[in-house]
């Protein structure tokens, strides 16, 4: 008879060790921690280090940790509920919903698969599976420019195994290309979301902590003048490293009555796509207003400062979004762009990360905790140069992205960057920025981002294969990331 529960030997399941790890190591950290830190530096260490370890094992959702977290600062005196959680008001916050709403609508009415299959339809692609593949890290990339890369990812997929497929039929023997096929895949999503500000979460979390914290603001346009050329040439490293591990059958083409070329002819634009892509045109040329002004104008012109006074980044996508819940498509039968049901279906759990984050951010800065982290890692590395500090940042991202969501490991490292910058008396700007582009790079594990969990679930990738292709493009991408900025970021005036 068996008996009920787990047995005296049941080994914990891995996603389970932090429930028991986190409050071991969170005491541990307050014992070590040395008696000169203030007592609320010492207390929020403790918290933020039960944080973290839940953050890295996920025994419980992200947000749900974040959530507790500040709980637990308002329990210990931190602060009081109003300006702990008061974070979770934070202009970014409303950046953050507004474009997640955007991304909702180009998914609801297929805007997504209707670039995806105009851009496997172009001449120049053809019938040659190695065109096809970059076609289709071209087509991932672009759509995570703007829309969640988990989304771009999946859209994509079956486009992907239906090119795989047919392309067996008359090359039995290309597991190795399969593999390298599906990796483009999941990569390209990843660097796509690095070229603009809203493309993943790690960029708005840096730019937001920026302006709080460091009092300096990130635009749109000088995100994009850095992000894009380096999202960019990291597609042709990335494209250049899987051909060259997982090399497609040689002269492999697809022949004429392949399914894999008929792509269906495209539909006339339905109303909701007309009136979504107007709107994503709308927030985009908004963004992009303060720097289109300034080839008019001169920075301190009324038309300009008023712009940038009542029109910033953070409203724009709030305004723009809205317009889809007023748009109709049958204004009789009460039927608009964007219904709430659907704009319900928004990464609400990012965004109270992102809030844990502010959160944590502000009170690392009030009780000290974030100066004395500072000068602890100022002495340790003996950083003197902000481009030193980049490249520590740059590294210290790579690592943990790939333990943790992009998202938390950005929350983690931002404070104690602008922290020890200020320490150090250089800029926080190059070190911020590289650590969340290198966020982004969680290119080794299938859990380290959900674009390589999904490809990895088709059972047509070796996660030795994963691990190696992995590791090189993330050597390759921050080596990347610190070239970028060191070129590009002095003659944008962040450096």
């Amino acid at each position: 008879m068996s008996q009920s529960g787990p047995g005296p030997h049941t080994a914990i399941p891995a996603h389970q060790f932090g429930l028991f790890a986190a409050p071991l190591i969170a005491g541990l950290m307050f014992v070590l921690l040395p008696e000169s830190l203030p007592d609320p530096a010492r207390i929020l260490a403790t918290i933020l280090s039960w944080v973290v370890v839940m953050w890295i094992t996920e025994p419980i959702p992200l947000p749900i940790t974040a959530l507790l977290g500040c709980g637990l600062c308002v329990v210990a005196g931190l602060g009081n509920m109003q300006s702990v959680f008061s974070a979770f008001a934070h202009p970014i916050i409303f950046l953050f919903i507004g474009s997640f709403f955007i991304s909702e609508a180009l998914s609801v009415h297929g805007l997504d698969r209707r670039f995806g299959n105009w851009l496997l339809s172009r001449k120049c692609v053809g019938s040659n599976p190695i065109r096809i593949m970059m076609a289709m890290s071209l087509a991932v990339a672009g759509l995570s420019m703007w829309i969640n890369n988990t989304a771009a990812t999946a859209v994509m997929l079956p486009i992907a195994l239906g090119v795989l497929r047919a392309l067996r039929q008359d090359y039995p023997n290309m597991k190795t290309f399969d593999t390298g096929f599906l990796l483009c895949l999941a990569y390209g999503a990843g660097i796509g979301g690095v070229a603009t500000l809203v493309g993943t979460a790690p960029n708005l979390i840096g730019v937001g902590l920026l302006a709080q914290q460091a009092h300096f603001t990130i635009s749109f346009d000088q995100w994009l003048l850095i992000g894009l050329p380096l999202a960019s040439a990291m597609l042709l490293v990335m494209f250049t490293l899987i051909y060259w591990l997982h090399p497609p059958p040689s002269h492999s083409s697809f022949h004429e009555g392949s399914s894999v070329l008929k792509i269906s002819a495209p539909l006339p634009w339905t109303r909701g796509e007309q009136y979504t892509f107007a709107v994503f045109l709308l927030a985009v040329l908004l963004w992009l207003l303060p720097a289109l002004l300034s080839l008019f104008f001169e920075g301190n012109h009324p038309v300009v400062q008023w712009v940038e006074a009542h029109l910033p980044k953070e409203l724009v996508p709030i305004f723009a979004s809205g317009l889809l819940f007023l748009l109709p498509l049958n204004f009789r039968q009460g039927e608009f762009t964007l219904t709430w049901k659907e704009a319900a279906n928004i990464h609400w759990g990012t965004i109270l990360l992102f809030g844990g984050g502010i959160a944590f951010g502000e009170l690392m800065v009030e009780t000290e905790l974030a100066k004395a982290i500072g000068q602890g890692m100022v002495a340790i590395f003996g950083i003197e140069s902000v481009w030193g500090l980049t490249g520590v940042a740059i590294l210290t991202a790579l690592v943990l992205t790939e333990l943790a969501s992009n998202t938390a490991a950005t929350s983690m490292i931002v404070p104690v960057l602008i922290a020890i910058a200020h320490t150090a008396n250089i800029s926080p700007v190059p070190p911020v920025l590289g650590a969340c582009m290198a966020a982004s790079l969680a290119f080794v594990l299938p859990v380290s981002t959900p674009p390589n969990a999904i490809v990895y679930g088709t059972g047509k990738i070796p996660i030795l294969r994963m691990v190696q292709a992995g590791l090189l493009l993330d050597a390759i991408g921050g080596v990347l990331v610190w070239c970028t900025l060191r070129i590009v970021g002095p003659l944008l005036g962040i450096a």
